[in-house]
């Protein structure tokens, strides 16, 4: 099929633009078959539509960090796709600022800031990232696999990345890492911060396959009690060695943890608090200390366990800051899992995790029967993807309302931050003349109740003087972490009927300034 003018100009234009960066050092043009990228995404990165990264775009071979800052600013635009080859050592000797429109970088750090559909894969005779952090900030469908990052500081010298081997902050969506080896050497004296981190609107993130060791910090999800927009993240098949806490810290949202193994975590694992809800099965904890539980804080997280293996755990005692989940774990509240996973029994978990987590184990992974296999290869995405829809249809603009009463009223509310003098009080007061609106030109609400309440629509109404300003939209099951609607414009949203504790609506887009007044949640 012949492809329309421009974009073959576009196209053309990309490759000529790749080609002038090269003199940057350390890359080199390939055709998209030579990506060493291997497997499908798993867990949560399989929501929201997905993780493919670079799949269909072009793939250029990066020795250096200019290189992969010069690969990314040779784009057309900051979503064309890309797979990025690393191989050698990254280190801020060779990782330099490079300017262009499809990139914001930095020098002194692997910068993936305001950009979308990216693909960093080792290969060779491997990639390693050598004092030097990789952090994503306001991005999508970003693949990172078979890497290793090392000793990355925030005290000391040389610092980067504020001390986090990866780092993933601000309207993060769709993160799939791979097969990574994340480690330090010591804990926040000695300079280091932790090795995973999540913060400020970041979800739908996958760590499989994973080594993370010798840290005070493994991770959080999460930066404070108040920066509880995070979640829906999935922890499996990873090694945690050496790690003093946070194995993962979690501070809202939902995370799903299975058939990981645990060695000498020393003072805390698993901390789930401020609402978060955890997920642990299939798990193996060895030679550790308070695997599970709320630790220093008050404010309580919850945990759904089972088939998990303790092997020589220790239990600290109960306090006011202290709730360990053990040592006769039990559940305290349940969590949906959206997607299918086929975990392998706790007691198999240190084998096949010892022969295909981290990077250099040939991508290997586990078939669900404790067996070390090679990925399945996924199915090729299209060389020329096709574009999203400029023009999306409109949703209706002055709705009819759903019959039946309002459940919005006398319901909570919450999201992120709002606009000077607005509330999240207003979205249901069932008065027109009052309102929430974001900080920004996007953000998220909610509705909550205390109980699963069944809801099959919603009626979004703007403010005087601002209506048409919604553009782009989600509505999603914040429980489940799962898109029910999508769409364009205010108004009547309808979808199958669903149980649920919190539906949020997201504001993907907009122009001028979003005002809801009304944010009412039907039965019918």
């Amino acid at each position: 099929m012949r492809q329309p003018v421009t974009r073959r100009l576009q196209a053309a234009l990309a490759t000529l633009a790749l080609a002038a960066v090269a003199a940057a050092g350390g890359i080199v043009l390939s055709a998209p078959e030579a990506s060493a990228a291997t497997g499908s995404a798993t867990g949560y990165a399989t929501q929201n539509g997905g993780t493919t990264g670079g799949a269909g775009g072009q793939t250029v071979r990066a020795t250096t960090g200019t290189a992969i800052h010069a690969a990314l600013c040779g784009r057309a635009a900051d979503s064309t796709p890309i797979i990025i080859e690393v191989e050698g050592t990254i280190n801020h000797g060779n990782t330099s600022k490079v300017s262009g429109d499809s990139c914001n970088t930095a020098a002194g750090v692997i910068e993936l800031k305001q950009i979308s559909n990216v693909t960093i894969v080792g290969v060779g005779g491997g990639a390693v990232f050598d004092q030097i952090g990789i952090h994503i900030r306001e991005s999508s469908n970003i693949i990172i696999q078979n890497v290793t990052v090392r000793n990355v500081k925030k005290s000391g010298s040389p610092t980067s990345n504020g001390g986090d081997a990866i780092g993933m902050e601000s309207g993060v969506r769709n993160v799939w890492v791979d097969h990574t080896t994340l480690e330090a050497s010591g804990g926040e004296s000695e300079g280091y911060d932790g090795l995973f981190d999540m913060k400020a609107d970041t979800r739908y993130v996958t760590l499989s396959y994973s080594i993370l060791r010798n840290s005070g910090r493994g991770g959080l999800v999460g930066s404070s009690e108040s920066d509880v927009s995070n979640g829906f993240v999935t922890y499996h098949h990873n090694l945690y060695e050496n790690i003093d806490s946070r194995a993962p810290l979690l501070r809202g949202g939902v995370g799903h943890m299975f058939n990981n193994h645990y060695v000498r975590i020393n003072s805390s694992g698993i901390n789930s608090r401020a609402g978060a809800r955890a997920k642990v099965e299939n798990n193996y904890f060895e030679d550790s200390k308070d695997v599970l539980g709320t630790f220093y804080t008050d404010a309580a997280g919850y945990w759904q366990v089972s088939g998990n293996t303790l092997d020589n755990v220790t239990w600290s005692s109960p306090g006011s800051d202290n709730n360990p989940a053990g040592p006769d774990m039990k559940s305290t509240t349940t969590v949906s899992i959206p997607y299918a996973y086929t975990p392998d029994a706790a007691d198999c978990v240190r084998d096949v995790v010892s022969r295909t987590a981290g990077a250099g184990k040939g991508l290997k992974v586990s078939d669900g029967n404790c067996t070390a296999q090679p990925p399945t290869e996924p199915t090729p995405g299209p060389t020329e993807p096709t574009p999203d829809p400029t023009d999306p249809t409109p949703g209706p603009t002055d709705p009819t309302p759903p019959t039946g009463t309002n459940l919005s009223i006398g319901a909570g509310s919450d999201g992120s931050s709002k606009a000077s003098g607005t509330s999240f009080g207003h979205l249901r007061d069932g008065d027109l003349n009052t309102y929430w609106s974001p900080a920004g030109s996007t953000g998220h609400a909610s509705i909550k109740w205390d109980s699963g309440t069944a809801v099959s629509s919603v009626v979004i109404r703007e403010a005087a003087g601002s209506a048409g300003s919604i553009g782009a939209w989600r509505l999603l099951d914040a429980d489940a972490g799962t898109v029910l609607a999508s769409g364009d414009g205010a108004g009547t949203i309808s979808f199958p009927r669903t149980t649920l504790r919190k539906i949020t609506f997201e504001i993907v887009s907009s122009t001028g300034s979003p005002r809801i007044a009304e944010y009412e949640t039907y039965t019918s």
